[in-house]
């Protein structure tokens, strides 16, 4: 087994993210995992790539990449103007789940956070994702307040281009 690391996403590995976002019934409703890759994912990775407040990581063992998440760090009033780290979009491969690798992910994007001055590290799961629910406390999340979403584009439109969010 080869060293695992966690690094800045290229864009040689969006496909291999993609496949992870993919690899279970809400992301098989959501994702396109082509082939071909759709060209809204190279857009969308190059507005992040370009954004100094995201962070898109990947978790690799060797040349394969085996997790992944994003981090949005966020300015805010709130809280006497704290940063906030926003976790989003965590994913390991499903062949590699139960070796702790969530756990040494989550890790290292929480040590990024305080490198940012995050004051608070909040993430958003889908209700249905019961063991990521469990995971989450075990990592001393709190589910302490309710989100609330509105999907803006439906069908075939959420297929286009990435545009201004």
């Amino acid at each position: 087994m080869s060293a695992i690391s966690i690094r800045k996403a290229r864009e040689a590995d969006i496909a291999a993210i993609v496949a992870m976002l993919a690899d279970d019934a809400l992301g098989q409703a959501r994702e396109d995992a082509g082939p071909p890759l759709s060209r809204a994912y190279l857009d969308a990775f190059a507005a992040i790539d370009g954004d100094p407040n995201q962070f898109l990581a990947v978790m690799t063992d060797g040349d394969d990449v085996i997790g992944t998440l994003q981090i949005a760090f966020i300015a805010g009033l709130s809280l006497r103007g704290a940063r906030r780290g926003l976790i989003e979009a965590v994913r390991v491969a499903a062949e590699r789940r139960g070796e702790g690798l969530g756990q040494r992910l989550f890790e290292w994007a929480i040590d990024k956070c305080r490198e940012r001055g995050c004051r608070v590290v909040q993430l958003t799961t889908n209700k249905s994702r019961l063991e990521a629910h469990r995971f989450y406390e075990r990592l001393g999340f709190k589910a302490s307040h309710i989100g609330y979403k509105l999907e803006l584009y439906r069908g075939s439109a959420f297929h286009g281009s990435a545009g201004p969010l």
